[in-house]
C-alpha cells in the first residue's frame, strides 16, 4: 500500500509536470515536432524534385513563382497582398511592394520582390503546419546559376510568430489585422486582431490591400492610420469596394493585379479550423501518452483512460466542432463578390452528392458558406486525428445533426439545413456519421 501511495504521489507530479505546459510542449514526445519525418505536400515536391521524377525549372522571365505554384497545385487566382511588415521578409515589404500569398487547402506560398527566397507552409496530418523557404538561385536561371532551387524546412524561426495563443498554441497560420502607417509599419499603441470568420467586418484586414464587392459594411483594408495622435484613426471609406488595385502598385511582379476578398475571406476561415484540428490532435495524443505513464506507473490496465484525459479530449473536440460549424460567425448585412475568377473556381469544387451539393459552395449573402459545415472535416489532417477524439467528434456531430443534441452555442443551423448537412455528410464521408 506504501508503495502504490509512493508511485501516486510520483504520477501526480508527472501529471503537473506535463500538462503544465502541455499544450507547448510539441518539441518532445509524442509530437516530436522537429524530431518526426513530415508528410505534407511540400516535403512530397522536395523529395520529387531531388529524385529527378518533378522538375520545377523557371519560367521564359526565370522566375520560379508560377512553376512552383503548378507543382503544388495552387491556384493563381487565390492571389492576396500584405503590404503590413509584420512577417519574415519585412525589409523587402512595403505598400508599394506588398507580399503576395497564394493558397490551396493544404498549402500557402509566400512571394516577396526583390527576394530569392519563398515562404512555404504545409499542411502535415500529424504535425500541422510545417515551415520552409524555398530557396531560388540568385542568378534566376539555370542558365545563369548552375545550381538549382533548394528547399529548407524551418527549425524553428517561424514558431516565435506561429505557435503562441494567436494559433492555439500549436504551429499554426493565422490571418492578422493591424493599424499601419504609410510605410507599413505598425502603429504604436494601436490595436491589433487576428481574424476568422466570427471577426466583425470592421476589425479586418488592416495592412492588407482588398479587391472586391462588400455593399455597405467597411474594413481595415487598403488604410493608413491618419493621426498621428490618433493610431486608429483611417478612412474606410476611401478603403472600400476596390474592383482593382490602384495605379501606384506596380503589380507587374505579381500573378495578378487583385486581392480577392472572397479568397481573404476563405483562407481566414481556414486558417482557424486548421489550427483547431492541430490542437485536437496534439492535445489528444498528449494526454493518452501521459495517461499510459500512469497506468504503468499504478499498475492499472493499459485501456484505462483518466477523466482528465476525458476531459482534455471533450475540451478541444467541442471547438472543434464549433469551428467546423461556424459558431459566431460574422452575419453579413451586404453581398460579398470577388474581383476575379476565385469565387467560381473554390465554389465549383468537388466531392458533390447525389443532388449536387458541395461543402465547398459559397453562399456570401448572409454567411460564408452554404450549408454551414467546413470543407475541412473532408481533409487528410481531419482523417488523420487521433481515434480517441475522433470517436467523440463522429458521436458528437451525429447526436448534433440528427436533432438528439442541442446545438452549440453560436452554431446557426435551422433544422432544414441541419437535415440537409447530415444528408451531404451521409454521401460525402461514408461511415462516418453513427
Amino acid at each position: 500500500m506504501k508503495r502504490k501511495s509512493i508511485l501516486s504521489a510520483l504520477c501526480l507530479v508527472l501529471w503537473f509536470a506535463t500538462t503544465a505546459n502541455a499544450g507547448d510542449d510539441f518539441e518532445n514526445p509524442p509530437i516530436a515536432y522537429y524530431d518526426t519525418f513530415s508528410n505534407d505536400p511540400v516535403s512530397m515536391l522536395w523529395r520529387q524534385m531531388q529524385s529527378g521524377q518533378v522538375k520545377c525549372e523557371p519560367d521564359e522571365k526565370g522566375e520560379y513563382l508560377g512553376p512552383l505554384l503548378k507543382a503544388l497545385n495552387v491556384p493563381v487566382s487565390s492571389q492576396i497582398l500584405v503590404f503590413s511588415k509584420t512577417s519574415l521578409q519585412i525589409s523587402h515589404i512595403s505598400p508599394r511592394t506588398p507580399r503576395a500569398i497564394y493558397f490551396n487547402d493544404s498549402v500557402y506560398v509566400g512571394f516577396v520582390q526583390g527576394s530569392n527566397i519563398m515562404e512555404l507552409t504545409a499542411i502535415d496530418p500529424q504535425l500541422g503546419c510545417v515551415f520552409y523557404t524555398f530557396e531560388v538561385p540568385k542568378g534566376g536561371t539555370a542558365e545563369d546559376e548552375p545550381d538549382r532551387p533548394t528547399v529548407i524546412r524551418d527549425r524553428g524561426q517561424c514558431l516565435s510568430c506561429h505557435a503562441t495563443t494567436r494559433t492555439e498554441r500549436v504551429p499554426g497560420v493565422l490571418v492578422r489585422s493591424i493599424y499601419s502607417d504609410k510605410a507599413g509599419r505598425p502603429r504604436s499603441g494601436a490595436s491589433s486582431f487576428v481574424t476568422d470568420h466570427r471577426s466583425p467586418f470592421v476589425q479586418r484586414w488592416g495592412g492588407w490591400y482588398v479587391t472586391g464587392e462588400h455593399g455597405a459594411m467597411r474594413h481595415l483594408g487598403n488604410t493608413f492610420a491618419l493621426d498621428r495622435l490618433d493610431p486608429q484613426q483611417v478612412d474606410a471609406e476611401e478603403g472600400a469596394n476596390w474592383p482593382k488595385m490602384p495605379g501606384f502598385i506596380d503589380t507587374k511582379p505579381y500573378l495578378r493585379d487583385t486581392s480577392d476578398i472572397v479568397a481573404l475571406m476563405v483562407m481566414e476561415h481556414q486558417t482557424r479550423v486548421q489550427n483547431l484540428i492541430t490542437r485536437a490532435n496534439y492535445e489528444t495524443r498528449q494526454a493518452v501518452h501521459l495517461d499510459q505513464a500512469m497506468n504503468k506507473a499504478l499498475e492499472r490496465d493499459s485501456s484505462h483512460v483518466s477523466d482528465s484525459t476525458k476531459r482534455r479530449i471533450a475540451s478541444v473536440g467541442d471547438e472543434l466542432i464549433r469551428g467546423l460549424l461556424f459558431a459566431d460567425e460574422f452575419e453579413l448585412t451586404s453581398p460579398v463578390d470577388g474581383s476575379g475568377p476565385y469565387r467560381d473556381q473554390f465554389s465549383n469544387r468537388g466531392p458533390c452528392d447525389s443532388k449536387g451539393r458541395s461543402l465547398y459552395q459559397l453562399d456570401l449573402k448572409q454567411r460564408l458558406f452554404r450549408h454551414g459545415c467546413s470543407y475541412l472535416i473532408l481533409s487528410s489532417q481531419f482523417d488523420g486525428l487521433p481515434e480517441p477524439v475522433m470517436q467523440y467528434l463522429k458521436s458528437h456531430m451525429s447526436a448534433i445533426l440528427s436533432g438528439s443534441q442541442e446545438l452549440p452555442s453560436g452554431v446557426n443551423l435551422d433544422n432544414a439545413r441541419r437535415e440537409q448537412l447530415r444528408q451531404m455528410l451521409v454521401e460525402l464521408k461514408p461511415g462516418w456519421l453513427m
